[in-house]
């Protein structure tokens, strides 16, 4: 256990000097050896704790506090998904940072409001920009209010140049089904998600995402026109056309009315 810091505080608070009380987890001791290595050597980190499993995660947990947990999510009895679960029922709970040689876990991580998705091989810059953020999340969003929002608009990992990004949902114009993969079309771009067209309409249906065709899921308050064209109906959305098909057209022209209805009494 390294300590540059004494401060008290409680979990999930971030000390007053802006230091950090860090949690690395992972039951593969060369990595977790790596992983704290580069922890220790960055100045943010106050004090570090290590586990080589939930358990003692948990113990440790609960004997002291912590700001944030870098957690490994492919262990043996209580991996790191359900290990993050267990944390969000904290009455404060620390922030969480996945850290994983694999990508399919990334949807998961960012339904349960994780700060960061790192994939290993672990570099220093990296977890410096992961530790960058946690202090930027845990600071800012302690008002009420800045929390609620943070919780209607979670965050989506994904991989920009061997790095893993955290994009907003809000940003998400239109969802774009390509194999086992989903392309999330924003205003300046998009980007590829291992996730399925299907698992993004169920969870994202509370937020507006509607399902027009069995490619294409958008955001109905992005809407512009709904077309009548000769092959059947189009939307548009930031001047794009995408297709309607024919066993979505009647419920998304019952949505568009009703969302037209509440916008009108409003």
């Amino acid at each position: 256990m390294t300590e540059r810091s004494e401060q008290a505080g409680r979990v999930g608070a971030v000390n007053p000097s802006g230091f950090l009380r860090v949690l690395a987890v992972d039951d593969e001791p060369p990595a977790l050896d790596e992983l704290a290595y580069h922890l220790r050597a960055d100045p943010r980190v106050a004090r570090l704790h290590t586990a080589g499993d939930a358990t003692e995660a948990l113990r440790l947990l609960r004997d002291g506090d912590v700001d944030v947990v870098f957690l490994d999510i492919r262990m043996p009895g209580l991996d790191g998904m359900e290990l993050a679960r267990v944390l969000r029922r904290f009455a404060r709970p620390p922030a969480i940072v996945f850290v994983t040689a694999y990508d399919d876990g990334a949807v998961d991580a960012f339904d349960l409001g994780a700060t960061d998705y790192v994939r290993k091989p672990v570099r220093a810059d990296r977890l410096a920009e992961s530790l960058r953020r946690v202090i930027g999340s845990r600071v800012v969003p302690s008002h009420p209010a800045a929390l609620a929002r943070a919780e209607e608009d979670p965050t989506i990992p994904i991989e920009l140049a061997g790095t893993t990004r955290m994009l907003p949902r809000s940003a998400v114009r239109w969802v774009e089904a390509q194999g086992d993969y989903a392309r999330l079309h924003t205003a300046d771009g998009s980007h590829l998600v291992r996730v399925s067209l299907a698992t993004l309409a169920e969870r994202w249906a509370d937020a507006g995402f509607v399902r027009i065709h069995r490619s294409y899921l958008v955001q109905l308050k992005l809407i512009a026109e709904l077309r009548l064209v000769n092959s059947g109906y189009v939307v548009v959305i930031d001047g794009t056309e995408l297709p309607v098909s024919r066993r979505h057209t009647r419920e998304l022209k019952d949505k568009l009315v009703r969302a037209a209805k509440q916008d009108w009494n409003r």
